[in-house]
């Protein structure tokens, strides 16, 4: 199980937020992907900021009750998003998961996103390996 590492895992299916998006439009791609939260990079794939559905609720709250327009993700997102490398041990990963950390990782190699990996696709690889579960794709494993 050591050798299972984060590359193994990762999704690198849903395109990242851009800079200057939308916030409706943001909203629209997590639940369209059916994930929690997706890093923020810049034109040269640079992780710049992570958001998250609570990050949505929260600024979609204050700008409809304020009639403030439309926010984008800059005025949103989380600046110092946890990026980590692909080749993470599984294991390692599991162990940082806990209460009030991210459901959802940057996957970063020399310095440019390359993916995300979500706590449901550790679950799934844990459960996999440790009890033998045959999972369906639509269990949620790569979201």
């Amino acid at each position: 199980m050591s050798a299972l590492r984060v590359s193994d895992i990762m999704s690198n299916h849903i395109a990242p937020l851009r800079c200057g998006t939308p916030l409706t439009e943001v909203v629209r791609t997590l639940l369209e992907n059916h994930i929690t939260g997706l890093p923020v990079v810049d034109d040269k794939r640079h992780v710049v900021g992570f958001v998250s559905e609570q990050d949505c609720i929260h600024a979609l709250l204050v700008s409809n009750y304020h009639c403030e327009g439309d926010p984008v993700v800059d005025d949103v997102m989380f600046h110092e998003p946890l990026p980590v490398d692909p080749d993470m041990a599984i294991v390692d990963l599991a162990q940082k998961l806990g209460s009030g950390k991210p459901k959802v990782y940057p996957v970063v190699e020399n310095e440019k996103l390359i993916g995300i990996v979500t706590r449901t696709a550790v679950l799934a690889e844990l459960a996999r390996i440790g009890c033998g579960l045959e999972l369906s794709k639509r269990s949620g494993a790569n979201n």
